[in-house]
């Protein structure tokens, strides 16, 4: 993962794992790796992580269980509003930049449905020939 300079790493973190969640690379009920398992895989000091999944905690994507470690939460709904969170968090970064290059909307919209259609076309593609 590269970090971004203009934001601490944690907050970060948190954004990475979130994604992992919503997408499903860490599924509802799964256990969720162990902190310094997470620290040395990334790179940071494991009480980095260890903040960032407490805040994982906080906003109710996982959960402690005293002995057994942290699990995924299985609250479908709970995972579907991060994802439209972090939907609307990329469709503002989008907007922000678009307007800063001067874009008409109805053109970013436009585009927006051009490369939605060919990012869909090559998943499919990918998809048909095994993922190749």
């Amino acid at each position: 993962m590269k970090f971004d300079a203009s934001a601490p790493i944690w907050v970060q973190l948190v954004s990475e794992f979130a994604r992992s969640i919503v997408v499903g690379e860490w599924a509802p009920g799964s256990k969720v790796p162990g902190v310094r398992e997470l620290a040395a895989g990334l790179g940071v000091n494991p009480n980095t992580a260890q903040r960032a999944l407490a805040e994982l905690e906080r906003q109710g994507l996982c959960r402690s269980e005293r002995t057994a470690g942290r699990f995924v939460t299985e609250d479908a709904s709970r995972i579907n509003r991060v994802r439209a969170e972090l939907t609307r968090d990329a469709a503002d970064e989008f907007i922000r930049r678009a307007q800063g290059l001067r874009m008409p909307p109805d053109q970013a919209q436009q585009l927006i449905e051009e490369r939605w259609t060919a990012h869909v076309d090559h998943d499919q593609s990918r998809t048909d020939t095994g993922g190749a």
